[in-house]
């Protein structure tokens, strides 16, 4: 038995392996998760509102867009399709590079949250389950951070998420798509 106390502890100055479940293991299989859900979560949600501002992809554009907007009883509708087309694009494109991630990740979340309300009527399935599921997403990115694969790792203030970041985003996000959805007659 070694001086450890366990007959399977190398003696010290013995090289030891990390295993599969090491922290330097657990971090980079982290990294590259996030780095999967921000580009999955981050492109979907920018080709979406390049839909909305530029009719891309058999987009509506943003005069139907506006049409739709006015549908769904927001005032100013152009405006607002404008605005929502602004945020899907350079949030999802924020999301899917790691830029200012708990800004992106609840800018996305908060405009999920007017999709949700929006289509609320049709119910989950067949309406909001798709905006709910990204904005979770979304929301989920901004307090986890962006990880160590992305632009937020090269800018100091960033490099290391902290968990007051995405709260504080969040909550900005939230009081936001209250004020909007309100807006809404």
């Amino acid at each position: 038995m070694s001086y450890y106390g366990d007959e399977n502890t190398p003696p010290m100055g013995t090289p030891v392996h990390a295993s599969p479940r090491s922290a330097p293991g657990v971090l980079r299989a982290h990294d590259v998760g996030l780095l999967v859900v921000r580009l999955g979560v981050g492109l979907i949600v920018a080709a979406r509102g390049a839909q909305h501002l530029f009719g891309w992809w058999d987009g509506l554009g943003i005069s139907r867009t506006a049409v739709e907007f006015a549908h769904f009883g927001y005032p100013a509708p152009r405006a607002m399709a404008v605005c929502a087309g602004l945020v899907e694009t350079l949030g999802g494109l924020g999301l899917a590079v790691g830029l200012l991630t708990p800004l992106a990740g609840a800018a996305v979340a908060g405009t999920m949250a007017n999709a949700v309300a929006a289509t609320w009527k049709l119910g989950l399935f067949g309406g909001f389950e798709l905006p709910l599921l990204i904005g979770v997403c979304a929301a989920g990115l901004a307090l986890t951070g962006s990880g160590r694969i992305a632009v937020d790792a090269l800018i100091p203030g960033l490099r290391s998420q902290r968990i007051g970041y995405g709260v504080a985003a969040l909550v900005l996000a939230a009081i936001l798509a209250t004020v909007t959805i309100l807006l809404r007659t």
